[in-house]
């Protein structure tokens, strides 16, 4: 189930055409979502007895083929409430959420290939399992067609049409020649040092990853910097779904490496491994791909600490020089007074 967040018209339109818009944000979650007034529902994956405790429903057909699947929807109101249902093409937000194209457009991929009911009817507190007839055309290409359907109900705040929208996200792939790649564009770095002369800094980068292939895909990233005092590496560790790119779409990307020295050119290399998410696929061969680009990080602090050093070591040494003429010519001082006396006093005094 992913919940929805209303979008509201402007009013100056709203009486020409007072329809709400909503985005869904994620996968099918057990708690009910908030709706207009005290109207609360959920919608899950179900069979045809009730919902499975699946997150998302996973389709793989051949073209020409077709399924029945089922989605719940529990009314978690204290009244009846009358829902729609829509289908709808799903895609992913800059974020990485799942999204559905809103209710009003014509679905143009998976979404139009998904037969629902218009209208369900649930009373208060029931269960309601509707179901979902997916035909894939004969014609369809090979590869991943994110889609969704959701359960919605309509409310009026002033003059403005409010839909809110509850859904499943529906992971349709259909069989043949898988294609997994992915391309990295639009990669910049910038340097970010330390005053500390004693520390070290770190370059942040930016990028873009597209899905040049046919399947959801994650892009496994391995960054490695290289200049005068050596490598720095930084890998992407983080969850597969929180990297997902649907085929045909990018998203943007922003690491930092850290332990980068400023000591002149230094050269970034992103190297991007897609691999597949959802369903594991036989004999689809990664293309990696890797590009890579160089800045200068002039070394300041360093650089500071040296002209402090230099200063410090002419001061001292002047100091020390000072000193040392000093003493010289208080030893000479010395020296001559000594002669005065050695002269003066060895000589016999006169008679009266």
């Amino acid at each position: 189930m992913f919940t929805s967040s209303s979008r509201r018209a402007l009013a100056l339109f709203s009486a020409l055409c007072a329809v709400g818009a909503t985005t869904l944000t994620g996968y099918a979650l057990p708690a009910a979502a908030a709706g207009p007034g005290d109207i609360t529902w959920s919608v899950a994956p179900a069979d045809a007895k009730g919902p499975d405790g699946r997150s998302a429903i996973d389709i793989e057909l051949a073209g020409g083929q077709e399924v029945t699947e089922h989605i719940a929807v529990t009314n978690r109101s204290t009244k009846e409430v009358a829902f729609a249902i829509d289908a709808n093409d799903g895609y992913l937000t800059a974020k990485g959420l799942f999204d559905m194209r809103p209710s009003d457009a014509t679905p143009t991929d998976g979404g139009a290939w998904i037969k629902i009911p218009e209208r369900v009817t649930i009373p208060a507190g029931g269960t309601a399992v509707v179901p979902v007839k997916v035909s894939v055309p004969k014609n369809a290409t090979p590869g991943d067609h994110p889609a969704g359907v959701t359960a919605s109900v309509d409310t009026i705040s002033g003059q403005v049409k409010v839909q809110n929208r509850v859904g499943v996200r529906m992971n349709l792939r259909v069989t043949g020649d898988y294609v997994a790649k992915v391309a990295v564009t639009g990669l910049r770095a910038e340097y970010k040092g330390s005053w500390n002369p004693f520390s070290s800094g770190s370059i942040d980068m930016t990028y873009t990853v597209t899905n040049e292939g046919n399947v959801r895909v994650a892009a496994d990233t391995n960054v490695q910097t290289s200049g005068f005092v050596g490598e720095s590496g930084w890998k992407d560790t983080s969850d597969a779904k929180t990297r997902e790119v649907m085929p045909g779409g990018r998203r943007e990307f922003t690491v930092q490496v850290t332990g980068v020295w400023p000591l002149g050119p230094i050269t970034s290399q992103v190297v991007a491994t897609p691999t597949v998410v959802g369903e594991s696929i036989q004999g689809v061969a990664a293309q990696q791909t890797t590009v890579d680009t160089s800045l200068w990080a002039l070394p300041w602090p360093q650089l500071v600490f040296l002209v402090l050093l230099v200063l410090a070591f002419l001061v001292i040494r002047t100091l020390l020089s000072r000193r040392r003429k000093r003493r010289e010519q208080q030893a000479a001082i010395l020296r001559e007074a000594s002669e005065l006396i050695a002269q003066y006093g060895n000589k016999p005094e006169k008679s009266s």
